[in-house]
């Protein structure tokens, strides 16, 4: 099955490339040309969902996270964190979220909200465009500046989120689950 979208050809070349896979660290070093794939047989094993991935260095101000993936045929929701603190979740305490954004597909939300100190903050939810379609493909960007994270799907910039999380290099995970197949991290 192919899922090239020749529309996103020319904007690949500037996506950070997954390096290290072994390790699940998400690197963005600029020389890189563009997004490298792990084979076939890799994939299934390397980006399966619940995922978690280290964000080597942290979150900084002009930084990209890219998730690339389809839509599971019948979806409910899925969610894409970066959070902080990944070596503190084994110990069992509660982590910080920088971001966490949900695609609920009952009621065509696309939300979003954090945990600091163990409370949530209340899900903002201000697009009336919802993105996403079952059995579709779909690119999200989130575009790290210095006062707000700006999220990009497929291209179309949605919203911006303020940073309630103000030490970057503090977010240095990035957390993926629900029903959703990942193709490629960035």
């Amino acid at each position: 099955m192919n899922y090239f979208n020749p529309q996103r050809r020319a904007s690949r070349a500037f996506f950070p490339v997954l390096k290290n896979v072994e390790d699940e660290h998400l690197n963005d070093s600029p020389g890189n040309p563009g997004l490298i794939s792990p084979d076939k047989g890799d994939i299934s094993r390397l980006l399966t969902v619940p995922f978690s991935g280290r964000i080597r260095g942290g979150m900084r101000p002009g930084k990209k996270i890219m998730v690339m993936g389809i839509v599971e045929l019948e979806p409910d929701s899925f969610d894409v964190s970066l959070t902080c603190g990944r070596d503190s979740e084994k110990d069992g305490a509660p982590h910080d979220v920088a971001l966490k954004l949900t695609a609920r597909f009952a009621d065509r939300q696309f939300l979003r909200s954090a945990r600091i100190s163990g409370k949530w903050t209340v899900e903002e939810a201000s697009t009336d465009y919802f993105p996403f379609i079952a059995d579709q493909p779909f690119r999200i960007e989130i575009h790290c500046e210095h006062q707000r994270f700006r999220i990009f799907v497929d291209g179309h910039q949605l919203f911006d989120f303020y940073h309630k999380v103000k030490c970057f290099s503090s977010i240095d995970a990035v957390q993926i689950q629900g029903d959703l197949h990942i193709t490629k991290l960035g």
